[in-house]
């Protein structure tokens, strides 16, 4: 049985004029000890209120892209 990461990425792929690829992340998602981890979020809104709205409390929610120093100055887990 395949183990079981808990890694989920959103991106986008298609082509551009001229035939250039295009490629990008927009969004970057761990779940790690019972906590989701942000690692990318690209969308201006931001993902981070969309799972508060949806019920998951700010204790559950880490934003990883900010370094460990700084989350503590935020109103979301450390870690």
């Amino acid at each position: 049985m395949p183990r079981r990461r808990h890694r989920y990425q959103l991106v986008y792929v298609g082509w551009k004029q001229n035939d250039i690829r295009d490629y990008g992340c927009l969004l970057h998602l761990d779940i790690k000890n019972g906590k989701i981890w942000i690692q990318y979020d690209a969308p201006e809104d931001g993902i981070a209120y969309e799972l508060l709205k949806l019920g998951v409390p700010h204790e559950n929610i880490v934003l990883g892209f900010q370094p460990a120093r700084v989350r503590s100055d935020t109103e979301f887990a450390v870690g």
